[in-house]
């Protein structure tokens, strides 16, 4: 067999760009052009090209001829030009791709505790088939940015589904249920769980040491995993915790950067300096409760006081402040690990979440003594953390002492301004959304483009409601007056409901009233 004719041409037409021509990923691999260095491209006259600072190289030009099946020119290209045609394929590389259709046999094997490496160029090197498409589903998740991945058993096989910006999308499915099982108990060995038991829940986690690109730093990204019996097999969730890449984006927290407006960012801040008591942010799962605390934190740290937090887990890496993760299996609770921190001299402490009454008390008393405490609590809204206590049979009366305020918050998916279109709402959509048929403001609609993954959104920001308690209010809560007085009392005081805080991001042009309705309730 004739090899194809090589020829080596150094110069070309200065007016043609090289980093406009399309590289072949088919015939020629990204992995396989990151380990040799060098990009296989065709330009506008489809001639094609091999692209590297080594022409001369006579073995790599044997391996480029025995891949490429056609007429090769060579081209002297510098390291800096090279690096961004390879960071081009990176960034419209799908590493899960064709694999989430092959149906191949393969084993789910690693060693127990072994941190298995994530890349490019290690997926290619797999040689099982199960184990390749694990390992490229979970790099294309780190990709997208995603929040959680799901793997979720059906009739056929399975569903694969990313969560962006709190929005589940639907990504690829497995065509073959025997593939769908053994993808699960590879799972099951990476978290080290038991791989024979199917008919109970089991949860785990594991680490992945990542590189997501040739010139990026190889970083450590832990996955918590909650296995779940299902009506076809068992689904999988997997929580992503790149931390960090949560570390980075925490030094540059604000609380205006998570969308927060002006004032209701100024009434948190005043919140969170003052000396004592309790200030609680609450809200859903997903609603961004803790990032706004860490936000909170990060610009209350000048040095000055002691600030000591409890969480589960850790999310966030914050300097200058001491962080102690929740070990419930050896008993570090947070109740217990509050009682230990108020011996720790501090004047600042934040409790990752108060989930039951013991931990209430607790907070409730260090507030009282001396200390602002910062928490999160699950409530829908702020009058229902009062009712939250109430059930917990936390004592009113020093609850609503310590108490300075309370924060209810969501995320509401910002519109992508590159695809985002005009609209002007019907009839019919206003009073979906229950406002007056004379709401005017800059309404839009998402459409979708390559720039926001064909969602309509890109990122998402918080809007919020603010209660500030005085007396009068701690006078009603504690006489157990009825809901429509402190609603009352409360909204005569200035407190914002979240639907208007939202309402007001959509007439800005921010939203759209689809998403208005998704993530709050009209009163």
């Amino acid at each position: 067999m004739l090899k194809p004719e090589l020829s080596i041409q150094p110069e070309l037409d200065e007016a043609t760009s090289i980093l406009n021509w399309t590289p072949d990923w088919a015939i020629w691999p990204l992995a396989k052009a990151m380990r040799l260095r060098v990009v296989v491209a065709q330009d506008a006259a489809r001639q094609c090209w091999a692209l590297t600072p080594n022409t001369e190289d006579v073995l790599l030009r044997e391996a480029v001829s025995r891949a490429v099946a056609r007429p090769v020119s060579w081209r002297e290209v510098d390291e800096d030009t090279l690096a961004v045609l390879l960071a081009q394929g990176e960034q419209s590389y799908e590493a899960r791709g064709a694999l989430i259709r092959d149906e191949s046999r393969g084993e789910a094997s690693q060693q127990a505790g072994e941190v298995h490496a994530l890349s490019v160029d290690a997926i290619s090197r797999q040689s099982s088939p199960v184990v390749k498409l694990l390992d490229a589903t979970l790099f294309d998740a780190l990709k997208a940015q995603a929040s959680d991945l799901h793997l979720e058993s059906t009739a056929t096989g399975m569903v694969i589904r990313h969560r962006l910006d709190g929005v589940m999308v639907h990504v690829g499915d497995v065509g073959s249920r025997e593939v769908a099982e053994q993808l699960v108990s590879r799972l099951k060995v990476m978290a080290e769980l038991d791989i024979g038991e199917r008919r109970l829940p089991q949860d785990g986690r594991f680490k992945l040491r990542v590189q997501q690109s040739a010139d990026s730093g190889v970083r450590d990204v832990d996955f918590r995993v909650s296995i779940m019996p299902s009506s076809f097999g068992e689904d999988a969730v997997l929580r992503i915790l790149d931390r960090s890449r949560l570390s980075t984006e925490a030094q540059a927290l604000s609380l205006e950067g998570l969308g927060f407006d002006a004032d209701d960012a100024a009434v948190v801040r005043r919140l969170a300096r003052k000396p004592y008591g309790m200030l609680l942010v609450t809200g859903p799962t997903g609603s961004g409760k803790t990032t706004t605390l860490y936000a909170v934190v990060q610009e209350i740290n000048d040095g000055t006081d002691k600030i000591i937090t409890i969480e589960d887990p850790v999310e966030y890496q914050l300097g200058g402040v001491v962080q102690i993760p929740v070990n419930e299996k050896k008993g570090l609770t947070f109740a217990r690990g509050l009682r230990s921190i108020l011996r720790h001299d501090p004047d600042r402490v934040m409790v990752g979440e108060i989930r039951d009454a013991e931990t209430a008390q607790i907070a409730s008393q260090a507030a009282l003594t001396g200390h602002l405490v910062l928490s999160t609590i699950h409530a829908n809204n702020v009058f229902d953390v009062v009712g939250r206590f109430m059930h917990m049979g936390v004592d009113l009366y020093n609850m609503v002492s310590a108490l300075n305020g309370v924060v209810a918050q969501r995320l509401m998916r910002k519109l992508c301004m590159q695809c985002a279109q005009p609209w002007q709402p019907a009839i019919a959509d206003l009073r979906m959304a229950q406002l007056p048929l004379d709401t005017h403001g800059r309404f839009f609609k998402s459409v979708g483009c390559p720039a926001c993954r064909g969602t309509g959104f890109r990122g998402r920001r918080a809007v919020s409601e603010i209660l500030l308690m005085d007396d009068t209010l701690r006078d009603l809560i504690v006489t157990r007056a009825s809901l429509i007085k402190i609603k009352a009392h409360a909204r005569s005081s200035g407190t914002r409901l979240l639907r208007e805080s939202a309402l007001a991001a959509v007439l800005r042009g921010e939203s759209t009233l689809d998403e208005l309705n998704r993530v709050t309730l009209a009163e």
